[in-house]
C-alpha cells in the first residue's frame, strides 16, 4: 500500500478538501475528457448529489465546481482572478475557454443541488455533462469526491482504485502490524521506511523540495491567521480570534505568574489561525483534509517553537511519519467526514501529529504506533455537525483540541515503552464500523447535531 505523502499533503484552498477542493478538481478532469472527445460540445450542466448538495453552499461547492470547469485548479488558485471569472459566467451565462471554446452555462439553473437523489458509491457524488448545440448531453460522467481531495470516477471506485497498490515500493504496510514487523526486521524508522518508498517513485530532491514547500505553505497559513482579524464569511458572524488570542500570550510572555496550562493556548491558537485561514477561503495544506487543516501544523509549529532542542531538519521524519499513518487510516478506513464523520478527520489528523511529534522527539517505532493510536481512541464517535454547512463551528475549536490531544498522546507514549493494550489496527477498523453504523444527519449534512441546535443567524 503507497500514498505518497504528496497525496496525504496537497496545497489548495479553503474550505473544504471533500467539498472544495475535490469538486474543483473534478471539474478539471471532466475537462480533459472533453479535449479528448471527438464530439463538439456546446453547453456544460452539474449536479451535485449527498453531501455535497446538503453542504454545497456553506462548503463553496457549486463555487468551486464552477471555476473548475473555468480552468482553475487548488494548487494554482488565484482568488482576484477567480472573482473576475465568476462575475463574466453570471454576467454572459457562458464559460470561455480557449481550447474548448464558448460554452453555456447558466450557474441559476445549469448548476443543480439535488438533496433527493444520493448516489451508490460515496456520499460525496457529483454528475457533470457538457451538451451539443441542441442542448442534448453527449458527454457525461460521475465522480466521487473521497475525502481530502481524492477523486475518483465511479467506474474507478467500482475497479477499486481506491485501493490501488501500483509499482512495487520497497516497505509496503497495509497495517500497523506490518509496519512495526518491517520496521524491526530492517531496524529503520516509520519514516525512514517511508523515505525509502516515497524515493522509489520519484528522487531524494523532489523529497526535500516538496516537503520543504508543504511546511512553509502550513507556516505561512499560521502566520497569515495570527495577523488577520474580522469576520468570516457565510453569515453567522463568526469573529476571528487567533489574533486576539495570540496578541495576549505574546504580552504574557516572560511573565513568573503565566500558568503551566497556557502552553494549550499555544497550540490552539496556531490550530485556529490555520482553520480561520480555511474559513475564510485562504491556501492550506490539506492534512489530511481542509477541516482538520490545523491540527498538525499546530502540532509541528508547537515543536519547533516550544519543545527544547527541537530543529527544523526534522520537519521531513515529521511529515514523513504523520503520512506513513495517515495512509493506513485512509487504506483501512476512511479521512472523509462525510464518509465516517470527524473521527475520520480531526480524529486521524490527530493520530498523524501525534505520530510525528513523537518519532521527531525520539519515540522508537512502537511508540509512535501507540501515540498514534492514543489519539485516534480518543476521538471515536465524533460527528461531523457544521453549523449552517460552514466550516466554522464547531470545527475551528476542534481543531485546537486535536492538537492538544495529540501532543498529550505522544507524550504518554513516550513516557512508556510502546507496549499497549489496544492496537492501533484495532482503533482504526473500530473508527470504521462506528462510521459505517453512523446516522447519516451526523456526517456533514448538517441534518443533526450542533447544525440543529445552535440557531444559524
Amino acid at each position: 500500500m503507497f500514498l505518497s505523502v504528496f497525496d496525504m499533503f496537497k496545497v489548495g484552498i479553503g474550505p473544504s478538501s471533500s467539498h472544495t477542493m475535490g469538486p474543483m478538481v473534478a471539474a478539471a478532469r471532466f475537462l480533459d475528457m472533453m479535449r479528448a472527445s471527438p464530439f463538439e460540445f456546446r453547453g456544460l450542466r452539474s449536479s451535485l448529489h449527498g453531501s455535497l448538495a446538503f453542504t454545497g453552499v456553506g462548503h463553496a461547492t457549486d463555487r468551486a465546481t464552477i471555476l473548475g470547469l473555468a480552468g482553475f485548479l487548488p494548487d494554482t488558485y488565484d482568488n482576484d482572478k477567480a472573482e473576475d471569472t465568476l462575475a463574466a459566467i453570471n454576467a454572459t451565462k457562458t464559460i470561455v475557454l480557449d481550447d474548448l471554446g464558448t460554452l453555456q452555462f447558466d450557474p441559476k439553473t445549469d448548476m443543480i443541488f439535488d438533496y433527493d437523489h444520493a448516489l451508490p458509491g460515496h456520499a460525496n457524488g457529483m454528475v457533470l455533462m457538457a451538451t451539443d448545440a441542441q442542448g442534448d448531453v453527449t458527454l457525461r460522467q460521475v465522480y466521487y469526491s473521497v475525502g481530502g481531495g481524492f477523486v475518483l470516477t465511479e467506474e474507478e471506485l467500482a475497479q477499486g482504485k481506491a485501493t490501488d497498490e501500483g509499482d512495487p515500493i520497497p516497505y509496503p504496510f497495509k497495517s500497523a502490524v506490518e509496519m512495526l514487523e518491517m520496521a524491526k526486521t530492517s531496524r529503520l524508522t516509520i519514516a525512514q521506511m517511508k523515505r525509502a518508498n516515497e524515493v522509489s517513485r520519484g528522487c531524494e530532491e523532489s523529497l526535500a523540495k516538496g516537503t520543504q514547500r508543504l511546511w512553509q505553505v502550513m507556516n505561512d497559513c499560521i502566520n497569515r491567521g495570527l495577523e488577520r482579524d474580522g469576520i468570516l464569511p457565510g453569515g453567522l458572524s463568526v469573529r476571528r480570534r487567533a489574533k486576539g488570542i495570540y496578541d495576549s500570550l505574546m504580552a504574557e510572555r516572560g511573565m513568573n505568574l503565566t500558568a503551566p496550562h497556557t502552553i494549550n493556548d499555544w497550540m490552539s491558537v496556531y490550530a485556529m489561525a490555520v482553520n480561520e485561514e480555511n474559513a475564510a477561503g485562504g491556501q492550506v495544506v490539506t492534512a489530511p483534509t481542509n477541516g482538520a487543516a490545523g491540527v498538525l501544523p499546530a502540532v509541528l509549529r508547537y515543536y519547533l517553537d516550544h519543545v527544547p532542542g527541537a530543529s527544523e531538519k526534522h520537519i521531513e521524519d515529521f511529515l514523513l511519519t504523520a503520512a506513513a499513518i495517515g495512509g493506513l487510516v485512509k487504506y483501512n478506513a476512511s479521512i472523509s467526514g462525510a464518509e465516517a464523520g470527524c473521527q475520520a478527520e480531526v480524529g486521524s489528523a490527530s493520530a498523524m501529529a501525534a505520530a510525528g511529534l513523537c518519532a521527531v522527539m525520539g519515540g522508537t517505532p512502537e511508540q509512535v504506533e501507540n501515540a498514534a493510536e492514543i489519539a485516534l481512541e480518543h476521538h471515536l464517535g465524533m460527528t461531523c455537525d457544521p453549523v449552517k454547512g460552514l466550516v466554522q463551528v464547531p470545527c475551528i475549536e476542534r481543531n485546537g483540541l486535536g492538537a492538544i490531544k495529540a501532543v498529550s498522546a505522544a507524550s504518554l507514549a513516550l513516557r512508556g515503552d510502546g507496549q499497549h493494550f489496544v492496537p492501533l489496527d484495532a482503533v482504526i477498523e473500530t473508527m470504521r464500523q462506528t462510521g459505517a453504523d453512523m446516522h447519516e444527519k451526523y456526517k456533514e449534512t448538517s441534518l443533526g447535531g450542533l447544525a440543529v441546535n445552535v440557531p444559524n443567524c
